[in-house]
């Protein structure tokens, strides 16, 4: 009995080493190549972040986008092409993206630091988790170690990043492609908590939602009503917004599940997250508990998202400049 529970012990054990050394990060990759790399992410994020906090969604939507297509390889970083191939900057669902000045930042004192060797694809992983941190939200654990993607097609992101007009099942199959359960999913979304929706993507949900004119019927009547006096019909710009968490839209708390709760979910695909019983049971649970665990499972669900299709060793490359492959 003894020797049987020792074997299955190894086997555990075993299976344990494998999964926690699959990608090929370590949390002291940079130990002897580039010891400060985490300090200068820390003070370089902290004086964009503490001078404009809206960087923060800025910076933690830039790393969902890149992880969610190809993997977390700083894909979404790369400039179009002199042949003016479109890369995923160029993507519909990428266009309103803010904080590529701080991972440029970063990635510019890290090369007088020590010269190719920190990736791209890492600084943007750790200028997220410091943004966050700096606003006075969760705190996690960043393994390092990726290397930059040489690939970024802006078809894929339009493919891959899940849509703010998508259903459950549609946005349950998105995670699940990459890895991510509807814990996940409904996790994650709480960080709508903090940043900004803009109007021109609830224009067809306020004015037109069938195409009669009509305003979707799944939003609460009064916050339409607010809606549309921050909105205007046929407001198209990209500078317009709201906040997507209209109780405390700089406080990173669980605020965002009150809101999808009263049907108060600004993109469909958080009103989506009433339509599924385990999503649904998440958002109930941290409005009655006050978010009692939500800072802890959305640090272990961004811990998942940020190892999603890394490439290490010789798959990939330590970019010069984060804007354009080596050649």
């Amino acid at each position: 009995m003894m020797l049987q529970k020792l074997s299955s012990f190894m086997a555990i054990f075993a299976m344990f080493i494998a999964i926690t050394s699959a990608t090929g990060l370590k949390t002291d990759y940079y130990k002897y190549t580039c010891p400060n790399v985490e300090k200068i992410s820390k003070r370089i994020t902290e004086q964009y972040v503490g001078h404009t906090p809206n960087l923060a969604p800025g910076l933690l939507r830039m790393n969902f986008h890149d992880c969610i297509v190809r993997g977390c390889d700083a894909s979404l970083l790369l400039d179009p092409t002199p042949s003016n191939n479109q890369t995923e900057k160029d993507a519909v669902p990428n266009v309103t993206l803010r904080g590529f000045e701080v991972v440029d930042a970063i990635k510019g004192a890290l090369e007088k630091e020590c010269p190719g060797v920190v990736s791209c694809a890492d600084v943007l992983s750790l200028a997220a988790r410091d943004a966050v941190v700096t606003i006075k939200g969760p705190w996690w654990k960043v393994p390092l170690g990726r290397k930059d993607g040489k690939i970024s097609l802006a078809s894929e992101a339009l493919a891959n990043i899940p849509s703010p007009f998508a259903n459950i099942t549609t946005l349950t199959q998105n995670f699940a492609a990459v890895g991510l359960t509807k814990k996940d999913l409904v996790v994650l979304s709480g960080a709508h908590t903090i940043g900004i929706g803009h109007c021109f993507i609830i224009q067809g949900r306020l004015y037109n939602f069938t195409g009669k004119g009509d305003t979707d019927p799944t939003l609460s009547p009064s916050y339409a009503a607010w809606l549309k006096t921050r909105c205007p019909k046929l407001v198209g710009d990209s500078k317009s917004f709201v906040f997507m968490d209209r109780i405390t839209p700089k406080v990173f708390d669980e605020k965002y599940f009150t809101m999808v709760t009263q049907h108060r979910g600004l993109f469909q695909s958080d009103a989506a997250l009433l339509d599924d019983s385990e999503t649904k049971t998440y958002l109930e649970s941290q409005v009655t508990s006050y978010g009692s665990t939500f800072a802890k499972d959305f640090a272990e669900s961004m811990t998942k998202m940020i190892e999603i299709g890394v490439l290490t060793g010789s798959q990939g490359q330590v970019r010069k400049t984060c804007g354009a492959v080596n050649y």
